[in-house]
């Protein structure tokens, strides 16, 4: 059995790893588009910090294993047509592989908005290693750097640009910080938590145009003054990495559509990590969840299945916890709530702590939390296993802040 996995990251990785277990006597090839070893996005913004080496980013250490595993790693290629009939992928350079089973973990790559100026030489993403090169170059200490986006990628990266100690501008065109992980309190909260550090924060602020400067580049930014940058950074959202399908015949919609068991469309072929649009956990419909657990667990459960072992997968939950400047913030679910559903919340805005839950009948299907790291693990465990509240709903109503003794109590019954 020929098993080639498109997308070196770490649902890819898990995938071929899990593979070589599940069969021994298949052939597994694991194929890249950077020319580095296998390594995880999650860590670039620590690199950029200077809190570790290149080597750090790797998902595996130490020399050769991969090769010890039996997995054939083909690095800086790629896949740019699959056709499904002959089971056959062209890579950039012309070559062919066969397979008799594939999955398709290509993840996704930046989006930038129509900007006049936004693709000039020297604007930079943070998404590779070669990226994060680049921004380490010009970012040095005290100079200007302009931020554009303030989601959760761009406030990672706001995280290692200050570690830099540059004087930096967070521009984002949303009304508040991290807009997809917190509502209008908490994020603004985050942004008078980054203020007060000396970061500069433009919410709903639009760049209009770049232009190229003897010193740097000057952002337009609408009636206010227009910004001056030695460096800009652009973390202005990610689209995933579908388009080398066209004419395969899976079916696709924000990303690849999968069932419980990551199956695209077509057969023998399977989809996991950012690219994969599946069944979320708690209403079933197809979603796509960029986080490192998802793609993990992706790439875990479609491996099982392209080596013939049934596996399902209940489905994903969008979980993201971020520290900001030292500020953690997290959310769960459906933190917005559910039609029909009620919200809890419980609010110290000068200790900057935040708690909201969201319920739905009987269970709490999302919640998010600022400065409340011990609450953190219980939340997520409420939303994930989505246990029946009973008596305890009327009491996180009364005070969210009952969450761990909610939690204790309840999986004390559990078997």
């Amino acid at each position: 059995m020929d098993y080639v996995v498109v997308g070196a990251g770490p649902a890819g990785v898990i995938a071929a790893e899990t593979l070589r277990r599940a069969d021994p006597s298949g052939a597994v090839t694991l194929i890249g588009d950077e020319p580095a070893a296998p390594y995880s996005r999650m860590a670039i913004p620590y690199l950029l910090a200077g809190d570790i080496e290149p080597a750090g980013t790797h998902l595996r250490h130490g020399t050769g294993h991969y090769r010890a595993h039996g997995i054939k790693v083909v690095k800086g290629r790629r896949v740019t047509r699959v056709a499904a009939k002959s089971r056959v992928l062209t890579l950039d350079d012309g070559a062919k592989v066969k397979y008799d089973k594939l999955l398709v973990a290509t993840g996704s790559r930046p989006v930038r908005p129509p900007i006049k100026g936004i693709d000039l030489p020297g604007i930079e993403s943070c998404w590779t290693l070669a990226d994060a090169a680049a921004i380490a170059r010009k970012a040095k200490p005290r100079s200007r750097v302009v931020l554009m986006g303030a989601g959760f990628i761009g406030c990672i990266i706001l995280e290692a640009l200050a570690a830099r100690k540059v004087d930096l501008t967070v521009v984002e065109m949303a009304d508040r910080m991290v807009a997809r992980m917190m509502d209008r309190q908490g994020g603004d909260m985050i942004k008078r938590w980054c203020e007060g550090r000396g970061v500069k924060v433009l919410t709903s602020t639009r760049v209009e145009a770049i232009e190229k400067t003897k010193t740097g580049f000057r952002l337009a930014i609408g009636r206010r003054a227009a910004l001056e940058a030695d460096l800009v950074v652009c973390a202005t959202g990610v689209a995933p990495n579908v388009e080398f399908l066209k004419g395969s015949g899976v079916e696709t919609e924000f990303g690849i559509l999968v069932d419980h068991g990551l199956r695209t469309s077509v057969p023998d072929i399977f989809a996991a990590g950012d690219v994969a649009q599946g069944p979320e956990l708690i209403t079933g419909k197809p979603e796509v969840h960029a986080i490192q657990p998802t793609a993990s667990e992706h790439g875990r459960v479609a491996a099982l299945n392209m080596a013939g072992v049934p596996s399902h997968y209940r489905g994903s939950l969008s979980m993201n916890v971020l520290n900001t400047l030292g500020l953690i913030s997290s959310s769960f679910g459906h933190w917005q709530g559910l039609p029909g559903g009620e919200i809890a919340e419980a609010s110290d805005p000068d200790h900057f702590c935040y708690l909201r839950l969201c319920f739905k009948d009987d269970r709490v299907v999302g919640a998010l939390a600022l400065g409340l790291t011990q609450h953190v693990g219980v939340i997520r465990g409420l939303v994930q296993t989505g246990l029946p509240l009973g008596p305890w709903k009327k009491a996180l109503q009364r005070d969210p802040h009952q969450v761990m003794n909610a939690y204790l109590d309840l999986t004390k019954a559990v078997p």
